[in-house]
């Protein structure tokens, strides 16, 4: 297929491939003729195209004269925003426009290299103190979009491969023991507005934003099942909107839950049909969603953190996050005998090794009764 010429309609460039198997796509911007290569002809005609658009927005610069600024705005819009979901793309831009640009953004493209971008993670773990963790996240971003300038031939290497990044020290989970349950039920019944939420969070795992945004076209009372396909998310850019969208890992869940957290749901619906009765035309449960305030109103994730936290002080464990709760929910699940597929399922972890990674350690309770079973076993064998 070497030189392999596709020609567009006149003045709209043309693509061809080199005889190395690369392509070029070639087209007039600003009166000058302009080239673009890859290593795939998709990658060179979305290239061709991204400038003339800008040719014509007036925004374009010359390759050379990019800033690592304005090849991350490119990227953002022609790379990420058309095929990601609108959480990741606001997640995406957030850390561009925190950490990215006002570190970086003024380097010209061609002129970044690896030290200062060792610094710039140096200055997140050590001035602004951000966890390794976040500096990963910052760091998958900007290796990403240098990635694609790489491809495009904007730069001959990508810098970010010569980077360290700091060593991320696995934190220890902290569920409710046995007895903090207890006390916690307890402290919910005290005139607490979102203790069924927090009970049915905490007997099946769902995540802070999956518990807020689970629907009633989710929950099957005749099959004893919730099936866990999205979540309520808040844009971080655009003012902040609150919207539904698909899982965290994109997979859908169905859950056999327990009797009583499906008792938990009818009254719950009982009690939500009532509150849709009486406010008549002011209802505003727009996503038809189960939990929610006596206007129809979703419940804010912020809400029921803080709500959470002050029960959580409440029971001596100032220090326990909402997410504990799912956290709870699986030790309690395999101390009590659930087999480690199971818990997995339930959980929505991609694989059973990343939940015995979390979870592995579990508790002193399945230790002895470990013990308990081989003291057993080896007094029937010696008998």
């Amino acid at each position: 297929m070497a030189n392999t010429k596709l020609r567009n309609a006149k003045g709209n460039g043309s693509i061809r491939q080199r005889e190395n198997g690369t392509w070029e796509a070639r087209c007039t911007i600003d009166g000058k003729r302009r080239s673009f290569y890859g290593e795939k002809q998709a990658d060179v005609l979305k290239a061709m195209r991204a400038a003339q658009k800008a040719s014509d927005d007036g925004t374009y610069f010359e390759p050379t004269r990019l800033t690592v600024e304005k090849w991350l705005d490119i990227w953002l819009t022609e790379y990420i925003e058309p095929s990601c979901k609108p959480l990741t793309f606001s997640t995406y831009k957030s850390r561009i426009d925190t950490h990215i640009k006002s570190a970086l953004g003024k380097i010209k493209l061609t002129s970044l290299n690896a030290t200062h971008i060792q610094t710039f993670y140096n200055d997140l773990l050590r001035v602004k103190q951000l966890q390794p963790k976040t500096i990963k996240n910052v760091h998958g971003i900007l290796h990403k979009a240098l990635e694609q300038a790489l491809k495009l031939r904007y730069i001959g290497i990508n810098p970010a491969d010569a980077c360290t990044l700091p060593r991320i020290e696995k934190k220890e989970i902290s569920p409710l023991s046995e007895k903090e349950i207890a006390a916690f039920l307890g402290a919910i019944q005290e005139n607490e507005p979102l203790k069924n939420l927090f009970t049915v969070a905490l007997f099946t795992g769902l995540r802070e934003g999956e518990i807020c945004g689970l629907s009633w076209e989710s929950v099957n009372f005749h099959d004893g099942t919730i099936t866990v396909k999205q979540q309520l998310c808040r844009e971080k850019i655009k003012g902040g909107q609150y919207y539904i969208a698909a899982t965290k890992n994109d997979k859908i869940r169905v859950l056999t839950v327990a009797p009583f957290v499906m008792d938990i749901l009818r009254t719950v619906h009982r009690e939500q049909t009532q509150n849709h009765f009486a406010c008549g035309l002011a209802w505003q449960n727009e996503f038809n969603l189960v939990f929610t305030d006596k206007s129809g109103h979703f419940i804010f994730p912020q809400t029921a953190f803080k709500r959470f936290k002050a029960v959580a002080s409440k029971i001596g464990r100032p220090d326990a996050r909402f997410h504990d709760l799912r956290h709870t929910y699986a030790v309690t699940a395999l101390q009590e005998g659930d087999d480690v597929k199971t818990v997995q399922q339930n959980l929505g972890h991609a694989t059973a090794s990343f939940t015995l990674d979390v979870y592995g350690h579990v508790s002193e309770k399945m230790k002895r009764e470990s013990a308990a079973r081989m003291q057993s076993y080896f007094e029937k064998i010696k008998a």
